[in-house]
């Protein structure tokens, strides 16, 4: 039987690091992305390999960029399998008002949040198709469906994010292939650094649970979906401590 393989994008830190751990844990063999943090993706895939012993591969690079994409699939394939299990987790957020917003960085936020699903999705497709099996899993935000005041770039992304699911879902299921997404809460990653201690606190005490999510957890939730009947599809699974 041959190992699976999962393609996990935003890797080296935060939920995707934590879902890299939890599908080297399983078994799977990987490959992990991410634009910058090129030396911390690296000392993730040794720790996977040495801890797992798992075959793991980095590909650092604009996940946003075809070109890119189209070139990472191919290394993919030529060293381990064809993706079996595609995790579009890399995303980025900004903060301010609308009017201040310049077009490139709204630009930015499209096509790290969005235009990567497509690019990642194209080229995954094909060889789930042949074997009429695959998982896409997409990570998104309560804010996709809710929107936030001063993230309008990212609420419009993710928003995105939960649309392209629902229309991908119905395309792909008649392949055995299922799509869902994790429409996260607030989760105790680098990306809510911003906020001071006195607003974490007080947005703690906004959520029902009384704390934030953790990456581990997920993880875990991510994971479960990998392994869960192809009838499962479609869906915006919100995992944010009964916040929204």
């Amino acid at each position: 039987m041959k190992q699976e393989t999962a393609f996990i994008t935003g890797a080296s830190r935060g939920i995707g690091r934590a879902i890299s751990i939890e599908f080297a844990k399983a078994g799977y063999s990987l490959a992990i992305n991410c634009q910058n943090s090129g030396q911390e993706l690296e000392q993730l895939a040794v720790k996977l390999r040495e801890t797992y012993h798992v075959p793991c591969i980095t590909l650092v690079g604009d996940i946003g960029r075809e070109d890119f994409v189209k070139n990472a699939f191919h290394i993919i394939e030529e060293k381990l399998e064809s993706v079996s299990v595609l995790v579009n987790n890399a995303g980025i957020s900004h903060i301010g008002l609308l009017a201040d917003m310049s077009l490139e960085e709204w630009n930015r936020i499209i096509q790290t949040n969005l235009t990567s699903l497509f690019c990642c999705c194209k080229y995954a497709i094909p060889a789930m198709v042949r074997r009429q099996a695959g998982r896409i899993l997409n990570i998104s935000s309560v804010w996709g469906s809710t929107g936030a005041s001063c993230e309008v770039a990212y609420s419009a992304s993710k928003g995105g994010v939960n649309a392209f699911t629902r229309a991908l879902a119905k395309e792909l299921a008649p392949s055995n292939i299922s799509v869902n997404a994790i429409a996260c809460g607030v989760i105790d990653t680098q990306m809510n650094q911003c906020f001071s201690k006195e607003e974490q606190t007080s947005l703690a005490e906004e959520i029902p649970a009384g704390r934030f999510g953790t990456p581990e957890e997920a993880a875990k939730l991510t994971l479960a979906l990998a392994a869960a009947p192809s009838y499962l599809t479609g869906q915006i699974i919100a995992m944010d401590g009964g916040w929204q």
